[in-house]
């Protein structure tokens, strides 16, 4: 792009307010860094500036823009986002968030099979080709291997002694996605397992994954306690990867739902994104993940409190980096077995949605506005001590 067709866009005053903002970030408008952007259309700036991330995202999408390190550019925004969170630019959105959460329980039971319908249920073919064989849809756990395979069995097995499972205990896997928790627990530690979703997709295809192993799926809300229960509690209780998805005015029934569920001297983990402040970035609500929500640790204290005592808390977002590109080179590696499989679906925009998405989770667990967490929790009466695992 040539500084002539450059220039008219400086001038106009939208056009050196994002430049001037960007630049703060460390990003230059056509400029030779890989992360800088170049602009293909003059229109981004004021859509930007009038939808915010929705706007960036969706002009990305649009090929409006291009960036050849889009991970080191997102790491670099959310860097500056985070340093500027009064910003015009980047407050009214969250304010806007912030005030839908306090008048509307965006995840309750009605709502909450809007993920699964916009996103899990997409065709089972993506996710086989990202995911990889263990079809493990959350972090990793990549100490001393170097496969997403191993470092998903790694993460699970880690859960496994985390909770020290023996195989007399029956496990409850509320958020079981693919089944791929309840397969390992149920082969390798010789427990029982009932797993929990509201995906059809995932119940599907998690009762073919336990085949033949002690492993019941259940399709059903988490609150709906009875379905899944059958009359007994739990020996132990594990959530990975559904946090994101019940919203913080649900925080507290979730753990009261635990409560109810697990035997009184019973222990728990709870794997989940974070972040500082209870966020949801717009794009990615409106186009991946509707109705999401990153809880605070001040928020899940608030939800325990009286309930569970924290016996172990494991921060490794660093690991989800590595998870994170792993699904991503995954992704572009099948992408024409995927575009041959169903060419409506899988077509231009869609590769440019999710490599989108994939390389601003990237960025944001880089930057350390989103963080992985692992709290094991204790029912009172648990007794003998715990001892952390790493």
């Amino acid at each position: 792009m040539t500084t002539s067709t450059v220039e008219p866009w400086r001038q106009s005053s939208i056009g050196r307010y994002i430049c001037r903002l960007l630049l703060e970030a460390g990003i230059t408008v056509n400029g030779d860094a890989p992360w800088d952007i170049q602009v293909h259309n003059r229109a981004v700036f004021r859509r930007v500036l009038l939808a915010g991330t929705i706007g960036l995202g969706e002009s990305y999408v649009d090929g409006w823009w291009d960036c050849d390190d889009l991970r080191g550019c997102f790491e670099r925004l959310i860097r500056w986002r985070n340093a500027r969170r009064r910003a015009p630019l980047v407050e009214w959105q969250r304010v806007l968030l912030n005030l839908t959460r306090r008048v509307h329980n965006r995840q309750n039971i009605r709502r909450a099979r809007r993920v699964a319908d916009a996103h899990y249920d997409l065709p089972a073919c993506l996710f086989e080709a990202m995911l990889g064989s263990t079809m493990a849809y959350s972090c990793g756990y990549w100490p001393g291997v170097a496969t997403l395979g191993d470092a998903q069995r790694n993460k699970m097995d880690l859960i496994c002694r985390k909770l020290r499972i023996r195989p007399s205990d029956r496990v409850l896997d509320l958020g079981c996605g693919f089944g791929s928790f309840a397969r390992f627990a149920a082969e390798r530690y010789g427990c029982s397992v009932v797993g929990v979703t509201n995906s059809t997709s995932h119940a599907r295809f998690a009762r073919d994954l336990c085949q033949g192993l002690p492993a019941e799926i259940h399709e059903c809300d988490y609150r709906a306690v009875r379905d899944y229960t059958n009359g007994s509690r739990f020996d132990k209780v594990v959530s990975i990867a559904m946090c994101e998805a019940i919203g913080a005015a649900n925080y507290r029934t979730s753990m009261e739902i635990v409560d109810e569920v697990l035997v009184e001297n019973g222990l728990w983990l709870l794997h989940t994104l974070g972040d500082r402040a209870c966020s949801s970035d717009p794009w990615m609500n409106k186009h991946i993940f509707p109705n999401g929500e990153l809880p605070t640790q001040p928020q899940l204290d608030k939800a325990m409190r009286g309930l569970f005592t924290v016996e172990d808390f494991h921060c490794f977002q660093s690991d989800y980096c590595q998870t994170v590109e792993a699904w991503e080179a995954n992704f572009i590696g099948q992408w024409q077995m995927l575009r041959s499989r169903n060419e409506a679906l899988f077509n231009d925009r869609f590769f440019r949605m999710w490599t989108y998405y994939l390389r601003s989770c990237w960025g944001s667990l880089r930057a350390e506005n989103m963080q992985l967490w692992q709290i094991v929790m204790s029912k009172p009466g648990f007794a003998g001590g715990y001892e952390a695992v790493r």
